[in-house]
């Protein structure tokens, strides 16, 4: 689906009957009639529109409601080494993730550390199995109707056991209105299969463009390109491949969408790079994420929350694709860092000492006007300042200004074209063509904003490192890398190297413009770790009170 629109119409209907969720409910009591629903197109494709708010559900962005279901509202990079939350008390947007990241033995079925989804999840699935049964048993709209509606459904019914399934594996299965209290999870297989069924339904029977009354709905090259992301984490390559190729060569796909020249327009949607997008309005539905994330002199005692590491600064090559030698900034020196040497994806995500941002030179020292650092953990909130010595820049407006009285409206990108390459170059790496996967890699490096010259002759696990690479600064803090490497099995291993024990460091600058001193400072005072049972996460216990049937998974029993 190249966007993502929310029609006003359609949710301002849903809530003049009884609100979004109640609209929807299983037990209703004031609700437009099932018979009314499934006689009229345009009630049934009110009904079909509260599906689109779960993209935004287990999105990026913090809604103005705090509904979101990803992490509550936090970034999964900050259980990375690649970002760094600036305050050491527990909330959303401040301490979660730094205390996931230090104390993984918090996680347990009576804690569910912010990650777990299980609850409103499954309530989402309900509905959209309750969609499901009435278009099949009331629906009085012909084949072709029916079929864009059901293919919808299906896909979101997809992506909900999707966000699922890349936590526990096997899950409980529902796809009817049956609901056995007592049922036990299935096996991870059986999990796939039914996503894959979905996703394969919708790719079969959506539109590859739909009219301009239906703009934003989800397309073929959607629900393809959905599928290229699934099946890598199914371990099913030839369907990731598969789905890959249909979103180039799909029947109405071929040349549809194509990476920007400018990668710092790649994430930002309404253009052909963007696959499945989510929009926003300032009158609402909107987002807080600039307020959250601009730095000092952006806003009174706000923005700051988190910052990009030095980790994740050396994880970038130079323009010309070779490496910096980061061993003088280890310490303390008053060289200034080769910021200037990194290549074009490097500026376009991170605000560093001395960049322009909103027109003015960043300072982000120690009593710096524009930007300022503070010390991990010397006071509570950072109130704008950085601990890292780095700002957020990328998923940020520079446009936007005023954010005391405005919200953030900037869109959100689920899927775009160049994951769908990395997606394709894992999977061919896999089915061990390596020829095809350095193509898929390179289209993603080459192209004109970013313009590194052409990984050659890698096989093996090279090839793997160069494919991990270009996934964690290519999709950086869009929401992969840490499922990444939980998929990959490696986080307890070698995934950052020596990951255990392990922390993320900043630079603390101090002096003045040209006369800076750069000091190498540990921003986690206390070690990282990652327990191997937490790659699956437990039942709730509210799960297994209500369900006599169901088991706890192995690693938690």
């Amino acid at each position: 689906m190249k966007k993502i629109v929310l029609l006003l119409t359609a949710f301002a209907f849903a809530s003049v009957w009884s609100g979004c969720d109640e609209f929807l409910d299983t037990t209703p009591t004031n609700r437009i009639s099932d018979k009314l629903v499934w006689d009229d197109v345009k009630a049934a494709t009110m009904y079909t529109n509260n599906f689109y708010a779960y993209i935004d559900r287990y999105g990026l962005f913090a809604t103005q409601d705090g509904g979101n279901s990803q992490f509550n509202g936090n970034l999964t990079d900050g259980l990375t080494e690649t970002f760094k939350y600036g305050s050491n008390e527990l909330g959303s947007r401040n301490g979660d993730a730094n205390w996931i990241a230090t104390i993984p033995e918090q996680i347990s079925p009576s804690n569910d550390c912010l990650l777990t989804i299980w609850g409103p999840t499954y309530t989402r699935i309900r509905r959209v199995n309750e969609f499901l049964v009435g278009l099949y048993n009331f629906s009085t709209f012909d084949d072709r109707t029916n079929l864009l509606f059901e293919a919808q459904a299906r896909f979101f019914r997809a992506y909900l056991y999707f966000q699922l399934a890349r936590r526990h594996g096997g899950v409980i299965l529902y796809t009817d209105m049956n609901l056995v209290k007592d049922k036990n999870r299935s096996s991870a297989e059986e999990t796939w299969n039914l996503i894959e069924s979905d996703l394969d339904f919708a790719a079969a029977n959506l539109p590859a463009t739909w009219d301009a009354a239906n703009e934003g709905r989800i397309t073929r090259g959607a629900a393809f390109a959905f599928k290229s992301r699934a099946m890598l984490y199914a371990q099913r390559w030839q369907s990731a491949k598969s789905a890959a190729d249909s979103v180039f060569s799909g029947a109405g796909l071929a040349g549809k969408y194509a990476l920007v020249n400018n990668y710092a327009d790649a994430w930002k949607g309404g253009n052909s790079e963007a696959i499945l997008e989510y929009r926003y309005l300032l009158t609402g539905p909107s987002h807080r994420f600039d307020l959250d994330y601009v730095p000092f002199g952006d806003i009174v005692n706000g923005g700051g929350k988190g910052g990009p590491t030095q980790e994740f600064v050396e994880a970038f090559e130079k323009a010309d694709g070779t490496r910096v030698d980061w061993t003088p900034w280890h310490g303390t020196t008053t060289t200034p860092p080769p910021y200037a040497q990194l290549e074009p994806r490097f500026h376009a995500s991170v605000i560093y000492n001395g960049c322009t941002w909103k027109g003015k030179t960043m300072e982000n020292a120690v009593d710096g006007a524009n930007g300022r650092y503070m010390e991990y953990a010397s006071e509570s909130y950072p109130q704008g300042r950085t601990v890292t010595g780095y700002y957020l820049r990328k998923l940020i407006d520079e446009t936007h200004v005023d954010l005391t009285s405005n919200a953030s409206t900037q869109t959100m990108v689920e899927i775009r074209l160049a994951e769908v390459y990395l997606n394709r170059a894992e999977a061919h790496y896999r089915l061990n063509n390596a020829t095809a996967a350095l193509a898929d890699l390179n289209a993603v490096r080459t192209r004109p904003s970013v313009g590194l010259p052409p990984k050659t002759g890698l096989a093996g696990e090279a090839l793997f490192d160069a494919i991990r690479q270009e996934r964690k600064i290519e999709l950086a803090f869009e929401g992969h890398l840490y499922w990444d490497m939980r998929r990959w099995r490696l986080a307890h291993e070698d995934y950052p190297k020596g990951y255990n024990n392990y922390r993320v460091h900043g630079l603390k600058i101090t002096g003045t413009p040209g006369n800076y001193t750069y000091e190498y400072v540990d921003c986690d005072k206390t070690d990282r770790k990652f327990q191997a049972k937490a790659y699956v996460l437990p039942i709730p216990y509210s799960e297994l009170q209500n369900n006599n049937a169901v088991e706890q998974y192995d690693e938690w029993k």
